[in-house]
């Protein structure tokens, strides 16, 4: 994807096409997925414009994630500012999601301060706190201190579907498939204390981790998949 995308970055034209193809496929998919929502009760708050939350769902799952928000509350993606990041940003433009550019990489600092003011205004945001390059299924420092900073809940989230492509990226790309069974698994919300301690923070991260783990896994099996494991980080010890 990474060779496309930088081809198509440069060509503004093609690279909208795409979208609308990609945005046309999520749509079918929406409506002819027979769909299982687990726990959305943990979600509706925000569905009905009573509090903002932070959307924590693993990157290879970014394809489907339009599924998730099924309400006109303003919600913002955090993509990466690669050229597959304004890919993304006009794919999900029309099931009226917007997008904030920037990653722990690249634009760090500016996309931060641009999720804690949506967060502040009551928009609430979507974030792959795996993104943009991994490792797969391992949770960064920045959402952690994005609850902090703006004082609202993360929420972990996953979808699944049973039909799907399986992309041999570093991630393991979820590409939805429409006509099949899908699952909509919502996790517990965890807040982040604002006078957290690094301690304190490193064990909310972990948590979060072990719970987005948790309910894509669920996700998986319901769907009649062998669930997709975390990559361990390169200089993990044995």
């Amino acid at each position: 994807m990474g060779k496309l995308a930088k081809t198509i970055g440069r060509k503004p034209l093609a690279q909208r096409a795409l979208a609308a193809l990609a945005a046309g496929l999520i749509g079918t998919v929406k409506a002819t997925t027979r769909w299982r929502t687990v726990n959305g009760a943990a979600a509706a708050p925000a569905w009905a414009g009573e509090t903002p939350v932070i959307v924590a769902f693993w990157h290879n799952r970014l394809a489907m994630m339009p599924a998730c928000w099924p309400s006109r509350e303003p919600f913002h993606m955090l993509i990466s500012s690669h050229p597959d990041g304004r890919l993304i940003a006009h794919t999900v433009a029309p099931f009226g999601i917007s997008t904030i550019s920037g990653s722990s990489t690249r634009g760090g600092g500016e996309a931060l301060r641009g999720l804690v003011r949506a967060l502040k205004s009551g928009a609430s945001v979507g974030v792959t706190p795996d993104g943009p390059r991994g490792p797969r299924m391992t949770v960064g420092d920045g959402i952690v201190t994005l609850a902090r900073l703006a004082g609202v809940p993360i929420l972990p989230a996953a979808i699944a579907v049973s039909h799907r492509l399986l992309l041999n990226t570093w991630d393991q790309l979820i590409i939805p498939l429409p006509f099949g069974r899908g699952a909509m698994i919502w996790g517990e919300p965890i807040t982040v204390p604002r006078d957290a301690d690094q301690a304190t923070l490193a064990a909310l991260r972990a948590r979060l981790e072990e719970e987005m783990t948790r309910v894509s896994i669920e996700a998986d099996i319901y769907t009649g998949h062998a669930a997709i494991l975390r990559e361990e980080p390169t200089d993990a010890r044995a």
